[in-house]
């Protein structure tokens, strides 16, 4: 809601400015019309120069400029001037204030931080971050790994699979378990880029030698594969011709991509991308909350959860999480999520807590349901 005032701001300014420039190019368009009146006139005519200079400049003070002018730049300064408070409002610069002493484990930290490095192919820098973060033995073996990774999806960026096809090869049982076609998405890319060099034969041979494994679940795929022989010579004005799409390579980068963090245990995001992205999207209300907190710094550094729900984007929920709407907690084993009766859910502490550890009904908090504890049920998520 704040957002959509801030552009509501926005667009004022923006008209009024657009306003302004139109009221601007009138003005001028008139003053220009008259001079080149008067100049025309000069030109042709025999009469004194001083009377057609006088005229014009009793046309100019009949057009009043500045007069035309104030109105719409007053309007347009009122709008500016309210603007740089709408945007502080809204967009707090001073973010310290939803800042938290909390102790992190140093070692974890910097590994995510070198793993960042790592992934993005910025392997210098990574190697100083650990050499002076002193993690040099523990981020070795990480660098090694990445940076197959990052030689091989270089390979790839020149259209040479074969980096991609070794370890595609090498790692097929496991990438079979996982339910990935990589493999044959691979073969797919390199038999259009034989057949797009008109080389009918090889493509044939390629597919006869390669092909075989997946035929019996990836049939409709491969027949198209087939189809394409036909036009070898005019791929591109084929049925076909969305194969030759640098979508494809793209598409079976990001597979491959996911397929190797997943066998390094790694998750295909970088965690230090999604924790930044993820905190950004929490940030605004936990400032709005520190805002109404102003007195309280010191409960806000002892709280060991947050003390306000923070909703996050789907790309950001790995795992079901359930808050309590009564107590502000989050689930637990020992303290789960419960359904009652009226089909509202709490957890397991906050309905023994209102029942009196189940001696008596209680009302739920969200309706007028009169809610009997032992009837709950467990959820599982």
């Amino acid at each position: 809601m704040e957002l959509n005032n801030l552009k509501d701001a926005f667009d004022r300014v923006a008209k009024k400015q657009k306003l302004s420039c139109s009221k601007v190019q009138e003005v001028m368009d008139q003053i220009v019309q008259e001079i080149e009146k008067a100049i025309e006139m000069m030109q042709s005519t025999t009469l004194d120069h001083k009377s057609i200079l006088a005229e014009l400049k009793k046309k100019l003070h009949e057009i009043a400029p500045l007069a035309q002018l104030e109105g719409t730049q007053k309007e347009l300064n009122i709008a500016l001037s309210k603007y740089p408070k709408a945007l502080e409002k809204t967009l707090n610069p001073d973010i310290s204030k939803a800042y938290r002493n909390i102790e992190f484990d140093s070692h974890t930290v910097n590994q995510i931080i070198a793993s960042h490095f790592y992934r993005q192919g910025m392997f210098d820098v990574g190697d100083c971050f650990i050499t002076e973060a002193g993690e040099a033995e523990a981020a070795a073996a990480m660098r090694s790994l990445f940076q197959e990774m990052y030689q091989i999806l270089e390979a790839m960026k020149s259209r040479n699979l074969e980096p991609a096809l070794k370890w595609a090869a090498a790692n097929s049982d496991n990438l079979k378990e996982n339910g990935s076609d990589l493999l044959l998405g691979l073969h797919q890319l390199q038999f259009v880029k034989i057949l797009q060099k008109g080389s009918r034969e090889e493509a044939l041979k390629y597919a006869r030698t390669n092909f075989v494994p997946f035929a019996g679940n990836h049939m409709a795929e491969i027949q198209k594969l087939m189809g394409c022989l036909l036009y070898s010579d005019r791929l591109s004005e084929s049925p076909y011709a969305h194969l030759l799409s640098p979508t494809n390579w793209d598409i079976v980068a990001e597979e491959l991509t996911r397929q190797f963090c997943n066998l390094l245990g790694q998750s295909y995001q970088s965690p230090l991308s999604v924790t930044i992205a993820a905190g950004v999207q929490g940030l605004p209300p936990l400032l709005k909350f520190m805002t109404v907190m102003a007195g309280k710094k010191q409960e806000w550094q002892s709280m060991k959860q947050l003390p306000v729900p923070v909703e996050l984007d789907k790309e950001f929920q790995f795992h079901s999480i359930f808050v309590c709407p009564v107590s502000k907690e989050q689930s637990t084993e020992d303290n789960p999520p419960m359904l009652m009766s009226c089909g509202h859910v709490l957890c397991k502490q906050s309905i023994n807590k209102m029942s009196k550890n189940g001696s008596k009904t209680f009302k739920c908090p969200y309706c007028p349901s009169d809610v009997d504890a032992p009837r709950c049920r467990q959820l599982n998520f």
